[in-house]
């Protein structure tokens, strides 16, 4: 069977389906993943098929960045308003919507959605007949259990949570409508019909059930499947110096903040290295798209090193919040100290204290080294974070959610 998995956002909304994909392939079906040009090479070294799609120009407009340096204080030009967003979004629409449809139409028999895609890939797979899942990483759909993950507020109770749930899902429905409609006239889709699949249409989420458990509130078809963990290289080896500098001590706290983008790269480095030294501890900084270099003795600045490696060496992981990080924390067993900034990453770190393995959020708008320096201190010295991440990560251990993605997929292909 030709499956099109097709997902937009940064490497971390990219990495799960690579390793999703990997388990289909490994079933015996041909999987392509449909994506930015800039994960080509990633796609391909999990042995999946790629195809490009116009989603460069969004993905570094500014819309996965942070205004803010680190200091607390808000930053300038460094990222788009939610607003902007949604202005840059619908200006796209036609443009993503087209080459998303064309993908659609390039041979798959099965085509799996990203929650980032969704709303143009439903009407191209209602055009063209073709059975389509929902493979989200985020719980979106809206409920009385918990607000909707891309605010930052606080649970207000089961009516208001819903409501503003619904609120989100109307902002989300705008910044894509340019795109929906213009594939509605090109394949002939009427409301009728894409209101009828939209009501009945399955969604595998890609997180543990003993992270976020499934709303009771939810619809038929809205599953909980557990984990994708990103495709690994077989051949990939630490680089001596870092292998060198794990040894030559205790384990250090890892410090990075995924694809997000300060506008003040050095203020935050000189902050994370003041922040590593009151706590006492030795660090492993990981560059990435936030720029971040911190220098001395007791510390290491390193580039790409997969999570799944580097995480369980660590005594705790100081991280953006981003789903895919959150997740890998989780899976290492060790504590951690979320640092949100902007969408799901607030949800997530709320999600990280719940489970009692962080001492709880810095928000970065207002992170300092003391604050950063006493949540390390708490989250390397008291046993109890590091005994309940060890709880979470035999849970999550035991769960296959790529399996139950398979089985989903094939079920549809049998309809």
């Amino acid at each position: 069977m030709h499956i099109l998995i097709a997902t937009a956002g940064s490497h971390g909304d990219v990495a799960p389906y690579t390793g999703l994909g990997a388990r289909l392939r490994q079933a015996g079906h041909r999987v392509v993943m449909a994506t930015h040009a800039r994960s080509a090479e990633t796609v391909r070294r999990s042995g999946l098929g790629f195809r490009p799609l116009p989603l460069d120009r969004y993905a570094t407009s500014g819309t996965g960045s942070q205004q803010g340096d680190g200091s607390g204080k808000g930053g300038s030009g460094a990222g788009l308003s939610k607003v902007e967003q949604i202005k840059l979004a619908r200006e796209l629409a036609p443009e993503m919507a087209d080459a998303v449809a064309e993908a659609c139409a390039s041979g798959a028999e099965v085509v799996l959605l990203s929650s980032s895609l969704a709303p143009l890939g439903l009407v191209a797979t209602e055009g063209l007949g073709l059975p389509s899942l929902g493979v989200f990483l985020q719980p979106l759909a809206p409920t009385r259990e918990f607000p909707p993950v891309i605010f930052d507020m606080p649970s207000m109770g089961p009516f208001t949570n819903r409501a503003a749930a619904r609120c989100a899902e109307s902002l989300l429905a705008r910044a894509f409508a340019p795109g929906v409609r213009h594939l509605q006239r090109r394949l002939s889709v009427p409301q009728a019909a894409l209101d009828r699949r939209r009501a009945t249409w399955p969604v595998q989420h890609g997180f543990s059930p003993a992270v976020v458990p499934r709303p009771a509130d939810w619809r038929p078809g809205m599953e909980v499947a557990g984990y994708w963990w990103p495709s690994e290289d077989p051949d990939w080896t630490p680089e001596p110096r870092l292998a060198d500098f794990l040894q030559s001590g205790p384990p250090p706290v890892y410090v990075g903040f995924g694809s997000m983008q300060p506008s003040d790269p050095e203020r935050l480095g000189r902050l994370v290295a003041r922040a590593l030294k009151l706590a006492g501890v030795r660090g492993v900084v990981q560059a990435s798209w936030a720029g971040l270099s911190v220098d001395g003795d007791e510390v290491l600045t390193v580039g790409e090193v997969p999570h799944a490696w580097l995480f369980p060496r660590m005594s705790a992981v100081v991280h953006h919040a981003g789903a895919g990080t959150t997740a890998a924390g989780l899976r290492a067993g060790v504590p951690a100290v979320p640092v949100p900034m902007m969408l799901d990453q607030p949800f997530w770190a709320a999600r990280l204290t719940a489970l009692r393995v962080s001492p709880g959020k810095v928000p970065f708008r207002r992170l300092s080294a003391e604050n950063l320096a006493e949540a390390v201190r708490k989250a390397v010295h008291d046993p109890r974070y590091r005994h309940r991440a060890r709880q979470v990560s035999s849970l999550i251990g035991a769960e296959d959610g790529a399996a139950r993605v398979l089985t989903a997929v094939e079920h549809l292909a049998e309809r």
